[in-house]
């Protein structure tokens, strides 16, 4: 399994809107994420099956629908990708 952290100057306003633009089919192999406020931002928490998986998942589907939210905003220039920070994971449980 692979998990993760990062953060991101984003509000909830814009978090939600790059939702919606991700289209309601869950992505491969997601176990959990969380999204928490922090100071700046937002900090995403996430397990995945694996970091392909992830990593595809970015590419495929987040990236594209950033680039949307940005693009509606008037950001024209694409942000640098935040630094992911990796953990090791003992245990993950869901009710």
């Amino acid at each position: 399994m692979y998990a993760f952290s990062y953060d991101v100057p984003a509000d909830e306003g814009i978090y939600r809107q790059v939702q919606a633009g991700l289209g309601e089919e869950p992505p491969k192999g997601l176990i959990v994420m969380m999204v928490v406020k922090r100071d700046g931002g937002l900090r995403h928490l996430g397990v995945w099956e694996s970091k392909e998986l992830f990593d595809r998942f970015q590419q495929e589907r987040v990236g594209p629908a950033v680039a949307g939210v940005l693009a509606a905003i008037g950001v024209t220039e694409r942000p640098p990708p935040p630094e992911v920070e990796e953990m090791a994971l003992v245990d993950v449980a869901t009710a």
